[in-house]
């Protein structure tokens, strides 16, 4: 119903006042608040406690991930914990994307999969939270208000009754809608899997442009309590930005984050199964195997090595149980260790790029 209505609406009104700055900074508003509640509250907050939050933020969440017109935070998270726990399982998997593209994004709504939908067993640890139960409780009209009451009220001040509420709620929740559908669909469809093989979960850049950073979706599914989607400082993932932004003024603290060994652990083994399968059209394939399991194994014990002694070193530091000299010398084993690890890592890198040659 809101897509057609917003078909029909927008370019009506578009045409027949147009839209000005006023209303177009509502949408932008609107657009990220809710968007940023689905991902940053919704998704990383609740569903996985990846970090946690002061309480007026976790209204703001609470109010706007309303407004997104996805269901209430005990629902929304009771789904996707059951996605996570039952990937890809046609029966179990609330969004299982081996249903096909149609269902994953959109049909799944429809199906009343749940025997019993309002079974929380799995998010009894969020009933806990009074901004949760008092959301669920008051859902529908929180929903109202935020979705038609506050924009034609903002309209009214405008002197254009109708204009914010046509952009900043009919055409917000239908772009909300699908970008967010786009995890469950696209996001196990299209893009790599450079963490894991286990399940369809993919990470593509240009999904994370639209998602507010969720497009690294096969990092996620391979360490769902990371308070971060994109790692690295390149990735474009606002809702990291915006948790570890709101840490420096006290909005949010223990934020979640996997050791760098893990996430090297898991890209290396990935990496090796994708040689080995390689290997089947190489030539010399038992010298190549031979060198790829050695070089393998060198890497993953320079990665070891280097791991461990920088634990030591940054539990000294903290401590300052050692003393200086123990600590210079602990300094350089640390600094010597990464040094052979990247030197592993591109010998690793090499051989892997020999073997994509010759097959």
């Amino acid at each position: 119903m809101t897509p057609i209505a917003a078909a029909i609406l927008v370019p009506l009104y578009a045409l027949s006042y147009g839209f000005d700055w006023y209303e177009w900074f509502w949408f932008a508003f609107f657009m990220v608040a809710t968007g940023i509640s689905i991902t940053g509250g919704y998704h990383r907050l609740w569903s996985h406690r990846a970090y946690e939050a002061h309480w007026s933020l976790r209204l703001f969440f609470a109010i706007f991930g309303a407004c997104a017109v996805q269901n209430s935070i005990l629902t929304w998270s009771s789904d996707h914990r059951d996605h996570h726990r039952h990937v890809d399982d046609n029966e179990k998997d609330p969004y299982s994307a081996g249903r096909g593209f149609w269902f994953s994004h959109m049909g799944w709504i429809l199906r009343r999969w749940k025997p019993h939908p309002d079974n929380f067993t799995n998010v009894k640890d969020l009933q806990r939270d009074p901004i949760v139960a008092w959301q669920h409780r008051h859902y529908l009209a929180i929903t109202l208000t935020a979705n038609i009451a506050l924009p034609l009220l903002l309209g009214f001040i405008h002197g254009k009754l109708w204009g914010v509420f046509i952009i900043a709620t009919l055409l917000r929740v239908v772009l909300n809608h699908h970008f967010t559908f786009f995890i469950n669909s696209l996001a196990h469809i299209w893009g790599r899997r450079p963490y894991s093989n286990a399940n369809s979960a993919r990470d593509n850049d240009l999904l994370a442009l639209v998602t507010y950073g969720e497009g690294y979706h096969n990092y996620h599914h391979r360490f769902q309590y990371d308070y971060r989607n994109g790692i690295r400082w390149w990735h474009f993932d606002p809702t990291k930005w915006m948790i570890r932004s709101a840490s420096w003024v006290g909005l949010t603290h223990k934020l979640k984050i996997v050791p760098q060994l893990q996430i090297e652990r898991a890209r290396l083994a990935i990496q090796f199964q994708q040689a080995l399968a390689r290997l089947d059209r190489a030539e010399r394939r038992d010298d190549f195997r031979a060198r790829l399991e050695e070089q393998y194994q060198d890497y993953l014990r320079a990665l070891n090595d280097w791991a461990k002694v920088k634990q030591e070193w940054y539990a000294a530091k903290r401590k300052e149980l050692a003393g200086k000299l123990d600590r210079f010398e602990l300094r350089l084993r640390y600094v010597d260790l990464k040094y052979r690890w990247k030197l592993q890592r591109k010998r690793w890198r090499l051989m892997t790029a020999q073997l994509a040659q010759v097959t």
